[in-house]
């Protein structure tokens, strides 16, 4: 099922995005933005999804519904589909981030300039309560609040 918000935004709802899933305890719960404009898009996060979800140390909460929204920076590329999905870990910020980025080059992300057209994106929205400013994690994500690709995912989502 698909709901157009506006002549750019469009929300795909499926049997996995948005659904809640069970806690296991872990000690730690992150949010994280995906998103791609290359490719099979939606159905790439369905993978990722199941990839989560059989991580030992890596526990899905729950799932947003997927929105489709016009890129920023650089313009001249498809529209991006992207999501959030809440996860508890035993992970540190670090962990997960490597763990991010090896899923990424899995899907075979490439950077050959800055907002470039990508298959997969992982972005750490946020870790706990904690704040961290460093060159390779910034958290909370810097710019979460200004992309309606993650304000609007993020409102289906119970963050208590």
């Amino acid at each position: 099922m698909r709901k157009k918000l506006s002549d750019d935004l469009v929300l795909f709802f499926s049997n996995l995005y948005p659904k809640k899933f069970a806690q296991q305890g872990m000690p730690h719960r992150a949010f994280l933005g995906i998103g791609g404009n290359i490719g099979a898009v939606k159905r790439r996060f369905d993978k990722i999804l199941a990839t989560l979800a059989h991580h030992p140390k890596i526990n899905v909460l729950a799932t947003a519904p997927i929105l489709r929204n016009p890129p920023f920076g650089f313009t001249n590329q498809p529209d991006f589909f992207n999501s959030v999905i809440a996860v508890e870990t035993s992970y540190s910020p670090r962990e997960l981030l490597r763990f991010c980025l090896w899923l990424e080059k899995r899907y075979k992300r490439r950077r050959p300039f800055k907002n470039a057209p990508r298959t997969l994106d992982i972005d750490i929205l946020s870790y706990d309560d904690i704040f961290m400013d460093k060159k390779e994690l910034q958290i909370p994500h810097p710019h979460w609040h200004e992309r309606e690709s993650v304000i609007i995912p993020l409102c289906f989502i119970d963050r208590g």
